[in-house]
């Protein structure tokens, strides 16, 4: 599921001072290759003990992804629950305390890169 994140989408960073602060959030950069890079935020719900990852997509606008200078723009955030054996599942229900985490941790983001 796509998760709305006012402000975010579009920002813009160099790769260094974007691993900076997710890292300091708690994102791991999991996913990457020449010209895009996902940040992803792990979440577990002791209710239903279901993992759920808050995913942040962005893309190389100037640069390449192995230089700390190059320059990546947020796409869209998603949000999902965790698989057997990998994966993530976009269409499954997302409890709210998972929801009003990952708002929160995605204004985080927006308040750090904005500076």
């Amino acid at each position: 599921m796509i998760i709305e994140a006012p402000g975010l989408k579009g920002l813009k960073s160099d790769l260094a001072h974007l691993d900076e602060v997710t890292t300091k959030l708690g994102f791991v950069r999991w996913q990457w290759e020449y010209t895009r890079a996902t940040y992803d935020f792990k979440m577990e719900d002791k209710a239903s003990k279901s993992v759920y990852f808050l995913r942040v997509n962005t893309r190389v606008e100037s640069g390449k992804l192995e230089s700390p200078y190059a320059v990546l723009y947020v796409e869209d955030t998603y949000i999902g629950r965790e698989t057997f054996p990998h994966g993530l599942d976009y269409n499954s229900p997302i409890p709210e305390n998972i929801l009003k985490l990952s708002k929160q941790k995605l204004d985080q983001l927006r308040n750090e890169l904005a500076e």
